[in-house]
């Protein structure tokens, strides 16, 4: 009886003594209980719990562990996903500060290569042929005619409302500060433009020079591509 009550007492003492231990220790590490479990089953994987992360699937849990790790060191700011440039809401006339280049106000018409605005037939040899030589283009860089003592031919002009334009035309009736927008129907004339007072900005003097594939280069540069399915005239393909 002496020994049972003996062993009974060390008992006790051992169980306090392990007490203290650990109640000491969580005071100095801030460490709690199950926190302390974890490190006696490192990655927190528990028979109990998690069966299936034991015997032949120990290589699963490590890979999947890993890209747990990998996943929490990437900052939350590159988990953002992006979207499509193509997709961006920002429009031609948003996407720069165009005060930023020499504007002229000009009163802005709109023409077709037909007979009522150039006097020519579908039959006609140079029908829908400027005068710098080039055919009237609607795009993303569409020909528009000026008078070339204002803008010379081969001038980029930003046209607010219409894009951009490339003086390839000139008329007898464009004189000074007029402007004359390529459209391919009358109906698009009345329905999108007409005739109005605007002030256009010269992104780049022209040297007196264009040719069909200045206009292909200049339609096709990447820079402006994000902003072709926003534009109903053109081919988004």
């Amino acid at each position: 009886m002496d020994l049972f009550k003996k062993l009974g007492k060390c008992l006790f003492f051992t169980v306090l003594l392990l007490g203290a231990i650990f109640t000491t220790f969580s005071g100095i590490s801030n460490v709690k209980a199950d926190e302390l479990k974890t490190w006696i089953y490192p990655q927190n994987v528990l028979l109990d719990q998690q069966p299936q992360f034991y015997g032949s699937n120990l290589m699963e849990r490590d890979t999947m562990l890993q890209k747990r790790s990998l996943t929490s060191m990437i900052p939350e700011e590159r988990k953002i996903i992006t979207h499509d440039t193509e997709e961006a809401s920002v429009t031609l006339e948003e996407s720069q500060d165009w005060s930023k280049y020499p504007s002229l106000e000009v009163v802005a018409t709109g023409y077709t290569a037909g007979p009522e605005s150039t006097g020519k037939t579908e039959g006609h040899p140079q029908y829908g042929i400027t005068f710098s030589g080039v055919k009237v283009k609607r795009d993303l860089y569409s020909t528009v005619a000026a008078d070339p003592d204002v803008f010379p031919i081969g001038t980029i002009l930003f046209i607010p409302g219409y894009g951009y334009g490339v003086v390839a035309d000139t008329g007898s009736a464009i004189k000074g500060n007029k402007i004359d927008l390529y459209y391919e129907t009358v109906q698009e004339v009345y329905d999108q433009w007409g005739k109005r007072s605007i002030e256009v900005y010269v992104i780049e003097r022209g040297n007196g020079k264009l040719t069909d594939q200045d206009l292909v280069e200049l339609n096709e540069d990447e820079a402006v591509q994000v902003f072709r399915r926003q534009l109903s005239f053109v081919d988004a393909s």
